[in-house]
C-alpha cells in the first residue's frame, strides 16, 4: 500500500496551513527545540514521504517515532489536523519496507498471545524477586540490554506475581439482584501490571447488581502495535474482539483503561477497519462501550452510601488517551469527590503528558523522564499523598516517577479508592 492510501493521509496533509501552534503545545519539542521533532515537521515529512521526496528508510522512522501521540497537537491544531493519525500511517508505511525481525516476534507473537503475554509477566515477577534483577544491574548485564532497554527495564519493577486474569473468573456473578449483563474489556495493562484495579472494578460492578464477564479470548485492543507501525495486526486483533464481544448477550461493554477505551472508539475502528465491511460490527460494539468512570456515574448513577472515610489528599493526571481524545476529565475527579475525608488537590497541567505513551518509555527512555520530570514537579506542589490516574501505562509510568524522586505516594486508580471506601452504593 503506497502512504497516499492510507485513509486521511491525502485530505489531511492539504490543511495544514504551517502556522506553528502544535510547537507551542507539544511536550517532545518543548524538550528538544528542533523542527524535526515538532508535529509540523513531521506533517512535512509525512508529506514528503508521499510525494517521493524522502525514502522510506529506519532513520526517517526513528524520526517520527520521536512522539508520544498523545493528541495535544492534535486537539489544538486550528486546521483540524489529526497528526497523531497521520505519524501512525507513516510510521506503518515505512515499517512494512523495513521490517524487525524481533518486533514481528514480540509484537505478533507474543503481544497477540494472552496466555504468553501472562507467562512474560510471571517471568519478570520472578527475576524481580529472585534477586536476579537487582544482580544483573549490580553486574552491569543490564546494559547488554538492546537500546533504551538497558535503562527502561527499571521501570519494570514490582511487577505482581499474578495477573488480573488468573485471579478473577470468567463470569462474575452479581451481589444480590442481576440488574444488567457487563462485559469488562481488561486491557494487558491492567492485566499484567495492575490486577488491583481489575478486582475493585468487579468489585464495584458486582456489588452494583452487574454480572461481569471477562471474555478469555479476547485480545489487546491493538493500540502497541498500531504505534509501533503494525497496523494490520492491530486490525487483526480488533476484528477477533469485535467477534468476541458481540457473540455474547451483553447489555454493556466497559473498560478502565483509557488508551483502551480510545482505541475502541468508534471513530477509531471506524477508521482502523475503513473498507473492511465492520461498519455494522463496529455500531454494535461501541454502542454499548463506556469508560468505566462514565458507566458508574451515567448508566448507574451512583452515589456514597455508607461509605468509610478515607483522610488522604489525592491529585488527579489526565490520561492524554481519556481526556484530550475522549474529553473525560470530569468524571474520574466525580467519583474522587464522592469519598468522604478525601481531598482532590488539582496539579498544574493535569493533562500536561507524563511520557509513559504505552511503549515509548521503553523505546525512549531518556527523552520520556524528561517529560515525567515536569509532571513529578507538578505533583509534588500539590503536596498530595495519593496519585490518581486512570491509565495503567501513566500509573506504570507515575510510579517510576515516585521511586526516581524519592516521592512516597502510591498511584491508585480512582475506581480503586471507591472500593477501598466501601462497597455499598445506592442507585438513585
Amino acid at each position: 500500500m503506497e502512504l497516499q492510501q492510507f485513509p486521511l493521509v491525502k485530505d489531511q496533509l492539504k490543511k495544514c496551513v504551517r502556522c506553528g501552534r502544535c510547537r507551542t503545545v507539544c511536550p517532545i519539542f518543548a524538550e528538544i527545540r528542533n523542527e524535526t521533532v515538532a508535529p509540523r515537521g513531521h506533517v512535512f515529512m509525512v508529506q514528503a514521504l508521499r510525494d517521493n521526496k524522502v525514502l522510506p528508510e529506519k532513520q526517517v522512522y526513528d524520526r517520527l517515532s520521536n512522539c508520544l501521540l498523545c493528541e495535544t497537537c492534535s486537539i489544538n491544531c486550528p486546521s483540524g489536523i489529526d497528526i497523531h493519525e497521520l505519524n501512525k500511517a507513516a510510521r506503518s508505511f515505512i515499517y512494512k519496507k523495513n521490517p524487525s525481525m524481533v518486533k514481528d516476534l514480540f509484537l505478533d507473537r507474543v503481544w497477540t498471545n494472552p496466555t504468553l503475554m501472562r507467562l512474560g509477566g510471571l517471568a519478570l515477577w520472578t527475576f524481580n524477586k529472585s534477586g536476579l534483577q537487582k544482580a544483573a544491574r549490580s553486574l552491569g548485564l543490564t546494559k547488554l540490554l538492546p537500546g533504551d532497554l538497558s535503562q527502561a527495564e527499571q521501570i519494570m519493577q514490582d511487577v505482581p506475581r499474578r495477573s488480573a486474569r488468573s485471579i478473577l473468573p470468567e463470569i462474575n456473578p452479581p451481589r444480590g439482584e442481576k440488574k444488567l449483563r457487563v462485559g469488562y474489556f481488561l486491557g494487558c495493562g491492567t492485566d499484567l501490571f495492575s490486577p488491583s484495579v481489575a478486582v475493585a472494578t468487579v468489585k464495584v460492578l458486582t456489588s452494583l447488581g452487574c454480572e461481569v464477564i471477562i471474555p478469555r479470548d479476547m485480545k489487546c485492543c491493538g493500540l502497541p502495535h498500531a504505534a509501533n507501525g503494525k497496523i494490520d495486526s492491530a486490525r487483526d486483533l480488533m476484528i477477533q474482539n469485535l467477534k468476541v464481544f458481540n457473540s455474547l448477550n451483553l447489555d454493556y461493554i466497559v473498560t478502565d483503561c483509557g488508551s483502551c477505551s480510545s482505541a475502541l472508539s468508534e471513530e477509531s475502528l471506524k477508521l482502523l477497519l475503513v473498507d473492511q465491511g465492520y461498519d455494522e460490527e463496529i455500531e454494535k460494539f461501541c454502542s454499548r462501550l463506556y469508560d468505566l468512570n462514565k458507566f458508574l456515574l451515567e448508566v448507574l448513577e451512583i452515589s456514597p452510601r455508607e461509605l468509610s472515610s478515607l483522610d488522604m489528599k489525592v491529585t488527579y493526571h489526565d490520561p492524554c488517551h481519556l481526556a484530550k481524545a475522549q474529553g473525560i476529565r470530569r468524571e474520574p475527579r466525580e467519583i474522587l469527590r464522592m469519598i468522604p475525608g478525601l481531598e482532590l488537590v488539582e496539579m498544574e497541567d493535569s493533562e500536561r503528558c507524563c511520557g509513559g505513551s504505552g511503549t515509548f518509555s521503553m523505546t525512549h527512555y531518556d527523552l520520556s523522564m524528561k517529560v515525567l520530570g515536569k509532571k513529578m514537579d507538578s505533583i509534588a506542589r500539590t503536596g498530595a499523598n495519593v496519585i490518581a490516574t486512570c491509565c495503567p501505562s501513566c500509573t506504570m509510568q507515575l510510579k517510576h516517577g515516585t521511586n526516581l524522586y524519592g516521592y512516597a505516594a502510591p498511584v491508585k486508580h480512582p475506581v480503586e479508592l471507591l472500593a477501598e471506601s466501601g462497597t455499598q452504593f445506592r442507585q438513585q
